[in-house]
């Protein structure tokens, strides 16, 4: 197998050299715990600041309202707990929606355990969620609303700046995950009008295990991590410096020319959707059709289960993902094409293209070329096929 297509961005990205070189130092060099008063924690805690002074300029945020953590799961779990624990003498309902990232949605099972009221909002056939379904919600216990930025399987942007608006003048704190955001298109934390915003820095090119949580001052919020006094206070432990350093700069890279990228890649995007269409019957796109991030394509082939087309495309060198997740022994669907209303096996047939800073259009073209013979295969040998 000589070709190797990496098509699955957004379930990570790889590390870029300038990220990686920015890390370098901070891994063997200058190793100091940045909470030591001597040189080697003062020159850690020099880097550890300008990080942070950069996160928070690209974001539109003052330095103070950025706290890092060990990625995106963390930044959701500290927004929703954190949130609620604060204000729990205020009320005990949150409102989030049927699509969000697991991340979101165990922490809101967790919170129900906790007896918090937790109100899931369903979602249109495009993934969208309807801003007044948001205020028919709230309630006088409503302390927190959380809504994606943009869904991580079918690609739909949410209309985040409306949402926050109703939440703003209802007093309640919002909290957007932006995983899927920063770093790919535009995010500013004021013209989404958010108060609490999660990212993480693979996907953006960044390292694993570090990301980062947004929270606007004067946002009420308890720690969840306890120990010592690191991030201010409410992120105990260590910080991870060489991490925090790879985030800032793969940010700022990724930021540069980040609206011209968008442009490249929705090309691309709606290039291989057309292809996708023209060459194979059958088949639909899922989420929005212009509301969606210019890398995703996340489609249906009906007929054909999609383990099986990635399993293939995999052994022609070709990296995707499916809207399906392996869970002992059982295939189960995704809760997200679920909730846009697909029915049980026609979800289980999905795919899930996401492109990247390398992606070219001849990858695309090979995709094309050896996809239509594996979905003409099997095809062949499904009963469903008349």
């Amino acid at each position: 197998m000589s070709k190797k297509i990496y098509l699955d961005h957004a379930a990570t990205t790889p590390v870029l050299p300038e990220a990686a070189d920015a890390m370098r130092p901070y891994m063997t060099d200058i190793f100091g715990n940045p909470s030591s008063l001597h040189s080697f924690g003062q020159e850690a805690r020099r880097a550890l600041d300008g990080a942070r002074d950069a996160a928070a300029r690209i974001l539109g945020a003052d330095a103070s309202e950025i706290y890092f953590t060990s990625g995106g799961t963390e930044s959701d779990n500290l927004a929703l707990i954190g949130v609620t624990e604060a204000l729990a003498e205020k009320g005990n309902h949150i409102i989030t929606t049927a699509i969000e990232h697991h991340a979101v949605l165990e922490t809101c099972e967790y919170l129900r355990t906790r007896g918090v009221e937790v109100t899931c909002l369903p979602v249109d056939e495009y993934g969208l969620v309807d801003p007044t379904e948001v205020e028919k919600a709230i309630t006088d216990k409503t302390v927190l609303v959380s809504v994606m930025h943009a869904n991580n399987e079918i690609g739909t942007i949410e209309p985040i700046a409306e949402i926050s608006k109703i939440a703003r003048e209802q007093g309640i704190a919002f909290h957007t995950d932006a995983v899927q955001t920063v770093g790919h298109i535009p995010v500013n934390v004021d013209e989404l009008g958010v108060d609490l915003l999660s990212l993480a820095a693979h996907k953006f090119y960044g390292p694993k295990g570090v990301g980062a949580l947004y929270v606007r001052r004067g946002t009420r919020i308890s720690p969840i991590i306890h120990g010592g006094a690191q991030e201010r206070d409410r992120r105990a432990g260590t910080e991870n410096v060489p991490g925090v350093v790879g985030l800032a700069e793969a940010l700022e890279i990724s930021q540069a020319n980040v609206e011209e990228r968008a442009r490249e890649e929705t090309d691309l995007r709606d290039y291989l959707i057309r292809e996708l269409t023209a060459r194979i019957t059958d088949i639909r796109l899922n989420g929005h059709p212009t509301k969606r991030l210019p890398n995703n394509v996340n489609i249906v082939i009906e007929y054909v289960e999609g383990e099986s087309t990635l399993l293939m495309l995999d052994m022609v060198g070709v990296a995707v993902s499916t809207g399906s997740a392996c869970s002992a022994g059982a295939i189960e669907p995704s809760h997200v094409l679920r909730a846009i209303g697909l029915p049980l096996q026609v979800a289980q047939s999905s795919l899930r293209f996401s492109l990247g800073r390398s992606t070219t259009k001849e990858d695309l073209d090979y995709v094309l070329q050896q996809l239509p013979p594996i979905v003409a295969r099997l095809r062949s040998l499904s009963p469903l096929v008349r």
